[in-house]
């Protein structure tokens, strides 16, 4: 254990919390050089690629060239299978869904895909190989912090006594983030009553990395592309999917108790046959739909990012995208104030971040209680509006080039001087 009068380490950012974004913001400051420390109650988990759990994370464009720059991306175990084609209709269970679709395809909105699908346990592999490679950069694990913050700067005492002096503190250890609370952050929730049900299955025929979100009476569900099973699982079928289901409480419960034969006829159902043969692999895993938004981002030397700042509905799959989006906006307002000699955790500093931040995320999660609330809704006037929308948004070339580029993180002001 050191000493408490030893000299404390002096660096510009302390990250506490290293999940995927707080994991991720430490790799592209350092990557900056930006001297910073991530701090975490919990072990990192362990650099072996354990068993396929069914996890996966949607990947937009924007974010892996943020993975790519923090020196993340090329270290993943596992190959990510893009996403070159989403298909957007409405449905019901058991029935085909609307012929009047949505089809999104990758190639006529920019020259790469709209995403990739990345296996959770992938990307963790991916992070704890980086991190350490990077100098400057202190990583503390498991390992608990006090953190004091003042005008002059902020100090954190760890729990075996040693001290680290920073001009910023992150906040990013989730949506119950307790740097938020003791900022006094007021967070402003609602709850959908819905539960969201996660995990991946087997299937028979090669869904040609094209992924379908169907808008379904009780929420949205979809199925998003992964690579072959030879790369992660054993199955009797050689292809993979992931899918993000979002079912009523009580509905959710009883699909959750199926066996796997049961669970798959019901994914299939929804789905219907295109992918032929369905057998679900991993685990399954569920959690409660509930959208919140902190009141602002900051305070005195403390910003806050990913899910303690912003949670909405997973209806357009931007959950940590969005996160993601903070990353590249503060790692690049501190990286170019560190560079220039300035203080990394300013007012002028924290204001120009909210300012980024905040309206764009206040935005996306808007536009899904809307989306959500729109399309989980089985009255006959209102799906039959719906399904003439998605079918005029698929016409309008400019629009829907637009919606494509929002969902990637990239600018939409290209898509719409673009000709059809």
């Amino acid at each position: 254990m050191t000493s408490e009068n030893s000299a404390p380490l002096d660096v510009a950012v302390a990250i506490v919390g290293a999940g995927p974004v707080g994991a991720t913001l430490a790799a592209s400051l350092a990557a900056r050089d930006v001297p910073c420390a991530v701090i975490d109650a919990q072990p990192l988990p362990p650099m072996a690629l354990q068993g396929f759990d069914g996890r996966a994370y949607a990947i937009a464009l924007a974010s892996q060239r943020l993975l790519e720059q923090a020196g993340v991306w090329n270290r993943l175990p596992c190959t990510p299978c893009p996403i070159e084609g989403i298909k957007v209709a409405d449905g019901r269970p058991g029935e085909r869904p609307s012929d009047l679709d949505l089809d999104f395809v990758a190639e006529e909105v920019a020259e790469e895909p709209f995403g990739w699908m990345v296996e959770a346990r992938a990307l963790r592999v991916a992070l704890n190989a980086r991190l350490p490679e990077l100098p400057g950069l202190h990583v503390f694990a498991p390992m608990t912090a006090e953190v004091t913050r003042d005008a002059e700067g902020a100090e954190l005492r760890l729990a075996d006594g040693r001290r680290i002096r920073a001009q910023l503190v992150i906040g990013a250890e989730g949506r119950g983030s307790p740097l938020r609370g003791q900022a006094g952050i007021n967070v402003l929730r609602h709850d959908y009553g819905q539960v969201g049900l996660v995990g991946a299955f087997a299937h028979e025929r090669p869904h040609g990395n094209r992924a379908l979100e169907l808008f379904l009476p009780a929420g949205p569900f979809a199925q998003l592309p992964l690579s072959d099973l030879r790369e992660f699982g054993v199955s009797s079928l050689p292809h993979a999917s992931a899918f993000v289901w979002t079912e009523r409480t009580a509905t959710a419960k009883r699909m959750l108790a199926l066996d796997d034969a049961g669970f798959g006829r019901e994914l299939r159902r929804r789905i219907g046959d295109w992918l032929g043969a369905i057998e679900p692999i991993g685990r399954r895993w569920h959690y409660p739909l509930t959208a919140m938004h902190a009141e602002r981002y900051v305070d005195t030397r403390l910003a806050l990012v990913g899910d303690a700042a912003h949670g909405m509905h997973p209806i357009a799959g931007q959950g940590l995208n969005i996160g993601f989006r903070d990353v590249t906006a503060l790692s690049k307002l501190v990286g170019q104030a560190h560079a220039a000699g300035r203080d990394v955790g300013s007012p002028d500093l924290l204001r120009a971040y909210q300012a980024e931040r905040r309206s764009d995320a206040m935005l996306m999660i808007g536009a899904t209680h809307v989306l959500e609330k729109l399309f989980g809704n089985d009255f006959g006037p209102v799906r039959l509006a719906r399904r003439l929308g998605i079918a005029a948004v698929d016409r309008i070339g400019p629009l829907k080039r637009a919606f494509a580029r929002q969902a990637m993180g990239l600018p939409i002001g290209p898509a719409l001087r673009r000709a059809p």
